[in-house]
């Protein structure tokens, strides 16, 4: 009979370890591929960011091509302009794709921030030549550079969204136990830049 009991409880142990086991491999694969599915639409968000400023960029040399033809406009605020959209396509973020580093994402928001800076000058010069104002072709890249400023602005609002929804779910029990393991770390934001809560095409 003790033989029995015996026999019973190392069967019960073994069951037991084996149901912790399975229900920690079921809870440790669940958390991976939440924080996966996560990780990616931290990606597909950043991906948008990067769209809409490239549509931005992508909008510049048709802007300085029809302001150039206005008769004594500055030259110095258009190569402003065009010195600023050079160094944004110099500005490289990670060669593997995805989110880049906090420090890469600084880098990028300063030399974006430049840009939306000498933009700003350049549509704010523009209120003195009417003439180049009246211009059709003017007046649709005008119309085009603000809706893409305000997209920026979407976009950027919802890649931190997505990024905070990320960073908690690494931070939160049972997670945080896989997450530093499995190389999921914590996703920058973007910080709002002095005058940045202005798009630079707002007065005319």
């Amino acid at each position: 009979m003790k033989k029995f009991l015996s026999l019973g409880c190392g069967t019960l142990a073994l069951i037991g370890i084996a149901v912790f086991v399975v229900i920690a491999l079921l809870v440790g694969v669940t958390t991976y591929n939440r924080l996966v599915s996560l990780e990616e639409g931290v990606d597909s968000a950043w991906s948008q960011v990067e769209n809409v400023y490239q549509r931005r960029a992508d909008l510049i040399p048709n802007l300085v091509e029809t302001v150039k033809g206005a008769r004594d406009f500055e030259r110095e605020t258009l190569e402003a302009v065009v010195e600023a959209r050079a160094k944004v396509g110099q500005t490289k973020i990670q060669a593997g794709g995805g989110v880049p580093s906090p420090e890469q994402l600084q880098q990028f928001e300063q030399v974006q921030s430049g840009l939306s800076s000498a933009l700003s000058r350049l549509l704010v010069v523009v209120e003195r030549y009417p003439e180049l104002k009246s211009t059709e072709n003017f007046r649709d890249l005008q119309s085009q550079l603000e809706g893409t400023e305000n997209r920026i602005a979407v976009e950027r609002r919802r890649f931190n969204e997505v990024a905070q929804g990320y960073n908690a779910a690494i931070r939160r029990f049972p997670a945080v136990l896989l997450s530093g393991m499995l190389g999921f770390e914590k996703k920058p934001y973007f910080q709002a830049t002095a005058g940045a809560d202005q798009p630079p095409a707002v007065k005319f």
